[in-house]
């Protein structure tokens, strides 16, 4: 097995020094492998989201290391982690840009983490690639390469969101309760989604969920978070 992310003694703080002092994350350790299929479940405010932001880089952390494939990464603003991790929310219309076309959304993901150049911004074989990854999704998206996003369902927008946090195989997928949001129907599609992209790219994935037949079903391992640390 080949480790990929390795946490070290994870603490995160929020309103130190003041009443509202809350120590979120006590002290977390976790290895992920390069096989592994994390799912994380817990109650209300045992800090998965906040862990998840930590490894993600959306605020610093008081105390530990994240080291994603033998780099230390813990200093690292979250736009540059980006390159290296790819993350899908619980809120359908975080991944996707409302304005823009399924194409030019797609377009963005494919570049994620390369340096912005002058050339034109859709080639032809572009769109040949990505209609080719549309039809994964069997949602007929292919043929509406020139449609806003703003006007697809809840559903087509999170499969598509899917679709473009894998496009470039990302280093870690990071899943934010990514079928809480969805009707039980398009849930299901979503999840069998996932376990094709994820399965098909040889992703590590940390999954937190409420489900837990999902987590059971889906991860190679379950871990349960209660006051800030593993248990």
């Amino acid at each position: 097995m080949t480790e990929v992310l390795k946490i070290e003694h994870l603490h995160k703080t929020f309103e130190a020094g003041t009443l509202n002092e809350n120590h979120v994350l006590k002290g977390i350790n976790l290895n992920v492998e390069k096989d592994d299929f994390i799912s994380i479940i817990g109650g209300n405010g045992a800090g998965k989201s906040t862990f998840l932001n930590s490894v993600a880089g959306s605020f610093p952390i008081d105390y530990g290391r994240i080291i994603l494939e033998n780099k230390d990464i813990t200093e690292l603003p979250a736009n540059k982690r980006a390159k290296y991790i790819s993350r899908v929310f619980q809120d359908t219309k975080m991944g996707t840009a409302s304005r823009l076309t399924i194409e030019e959304n797609l377009s963005v993901a494919m570049r994620r983490g390369q340096k912005r150049g002058l050339s034109r911004g859709i080639k032809e074989k572009d769109r040949i690639f990505f209609k080719n990854e549309l039809k994964k999704l069997q949602l007929g998206l292919e043929d509406r390469l020139k449609m806003e996003v703003g006007l697809l369902s809840g559903g087509q927008r999170q499969a598509l969101t899917l679709l473009m946090a894998t496009l470039v195989t990302p280093k870690l997928l990071l899943l934010d309760e990514h079928t809480a949001a969805l009707d039980p129907k398009t849930s299901q599609m979503v999840t069998e989604l996932t376990d094709q992209l994820v399965l098909e790219k040889k992703i590590p994935t940390l999954m937190i969920t409420h489900n837990m037949q999902h987590a059971i079903d889906q991860g190679n391992r379950l871990i349960m978070l209660h006051d800030g640390n593993i248990v």
